[in-house]
């Protein structure tokens, strides 16, 4: 009865799955060219002239593409090498769990 019981633990133990964002080098590139925009587009829209075309157009395109589009591609984007290296390990480690739950029932 407590064996069965050790494999319930470890059973919920399993299932519990933490979220986590691995950013590499990639990712910090991505997100730095994002806020080299953000401040580019501040910068045009420091401009003095009201009727410009820097300040009224490019400026606002380039801040909603910063903030809205790039940053967030930066935080997001995975490298589908590390995506394989990552479903592999995680894949090896649930193997090796479940043999060791079969080992224990045996017994």
């Amino acid at each position: 009865m407590a064996k069965t019981k050790t494999t319930a633990k470890s059973s919920k133990k399993q299932k519990i799955q933490h979220l986590h964002i691995n950013l590499t080098n990639k990712n910090y590139m991505i997100i730095g060219l994002g806020i080299a925009i953000i401040i580019l587009g501040y910068i045009f829209m420091s401009a003095n002239s009201v009727d410009g075309f820097l300040p009224a157009t490019v400026a606002p395109i380039l801040l909603v593409a910063g903030y809205c589009v790039i940053v967030p591609l930066g935080i997001l984007y995975s490298d589908k090498s590390t995506a394989a290296e990552e479903t592999t390990v995680t894949a090896a480690a649930v193997t090796s769990s479940n043999n060791n739950n079969v080992n224990v029932k045996a017994n």
